[in-house]
This record gives C-alpha cells, sequence and structure tokens, in this order.
C-alpha cells in the first residue's frame, strides 16, 4: 500500500513542487545578471548604432544623407526623404509594395540597405508622374481600375514600367526563355513578370489590362 500512498498526492501540493522547482531553475540565470559588468542587474548598454554618409540621386534630385549602416534603403526613402508613396507591407521583400527602380531595375526596396545605393539613380513612384502630369502608366491605372486599396498600387506601377522596360532591352523571364518562341505581352508573360507583386485585393485582370494598353502603345 504505500505505492498508493505516493500516488495520492494533492493538487496543492503539485502546485507547490512545480514551483519551487521552477525557482530553483530560474536561479542561475538571475546569478548571471547579477554578475554581468556594471553590476546591481543592470543590462549591458546597447551599443551606440554606425552612422555612414550616402549619396545618390533620387527623383533627378541629388541627396548626401547620414544614416544608420542598418538603414534599408525603403526607410531611407520614407523616413528620411519623406517619400511615402512606397509603401512598407511585408518587410520581407515578398510583396512588392516597395518596389522602386535603381538605375533603371527595379529592385524591392525593403531588402535593400541604403548604404549599398552610394551613386544610384533611384525612382520611386513620386518620379514618374505628378497629378497634374501623369505617366502613362499611372493614367492607364485610373483607367483600366488598376488598383482598389491602393496600398500595392505604388509597388505596382513601379514594377510595371519596369517590366516593359525589360521586354524592349530583351530581357527574358521564366515563361519567355526564348524570345521569338511567343509574343511578349501576353497575359501569362505579364503575368509571369509581375508576379513578385501582390494585390490583396485581387485586380490583377485590371493590371494586366492597364499593362497591355502601355504596352501597346510604346
Amino acid at each position: 500500500m504505500d505505492h498508493m500512498k505516493n500516488i495520492n498526492q494533492t493538487r496543492r501540493g503539485i502546485v507547490i513542487g512545480g514551483a519551487l522547482s521552477a525557482g530553483t531553475a530560474a536561479l542561475p540565470a538571475m546569478a548571471q545578471v547579477e554578475s554581468a559588468p556594471g553590476g546591481g542587474g543592470a543590462p549591458a548598454a546597447t551599443p551606440a548604432p554606425v552612422k555612414a554618409k550616402v549619396a545618390l540621386r533620387v527623383n533627378g534630385k541629388q541627396q548626401t544623407l547620414e544614416v544608420d549602416t542598418r538603414t534599408t534603403l525603403l526607410d531611407l526613402l520614407r523616413e528620411n526623404l519623406h517619400l511615402t508613396g512606397t509603401k512598407k507591407g511585408c518587410d520581407q521583400g515578398q510583396c512588392g509594395a516597395c518596389t522602386v527602380m535603381v538605375n533603371g531595375r527595379r529592385i524591392n526596396s525593403c531588402l535593400s540597405l541604403a548604404v549599398m545605393h552610394e551613386g544610384d539613380e533611384v525612382t520611386t513612384i513620386e518620379g514618374l508622374g505628378t497629378p497634374g502630369k501623369l505617366h502613362p502608366m499611372q493614367q492607364a491605372f485610373v483607367k483600366h481600375d488598376g488598383y482598389q486599396c491602393g496600398y500595392c498600387t505604388p509597388g505596382q506601377i513601379c514594377s510595371s514600367v519596369a517590366v516593359l522596360d525589360e521586354i524592349k532591352r530583351g530581357i527574358p523571364s521564366h515563361v519567355s526563355a526564348d524570345l521569338n518562341a511567343k509574343p511578349l505581352l501576353s497575359v501569362e508573360e505579364l503575368r509571369e513578370r509581375m508576379s513578385g507583386n501582390i494585390c490583396r485585393c485581387g485586380a490583377y485582370s485590371n493590371i494586366i489590362e492597364a499593362i497591355s494598353e502601355v504596352g501597346g502603345k510604346a
């Protein structure tokens, strides 16, 4: 019957025993904090950020800034230059909302450090057109309702402009490895080239119509 006594524990005893075990396990960690440099259990001081100067042209204007070396191009545009047309979506290079053009090629600005763009030419949605003089792609997006909530639209438009330039320069996609195999402005081709830009509202068919119109005029 002795083994029955061991089983017959109260709930209170189990809770108390568990709490004591947890407290004992935490003691070594607490001791490490208290023995850290500075004493008194104070956390170690955070190192000061490393800053560097970067000079680049943004929408045709020369800009020279001193930024934290960890600053992304996206944050430089939004926080330092207040060009908030470029949107921060996933911040992981998966949605395309932050697409801008650097030296004529589209990139996800959230994945690129600002200090990597010394001397580069950056074009954002603000540099493509103004409310009084829209870029043809912006006009086509309005005409074909290529947006709904509008959050992804700046990245979609920048990417669309770059796509047509890629086609003109003969840069192949996965669909058109053989550039003579099929029409480059086919729906299949354009969807492949725009696949890095996500529209949560689902305006994809309208976006393709807008790109096709502008591409047909080029």
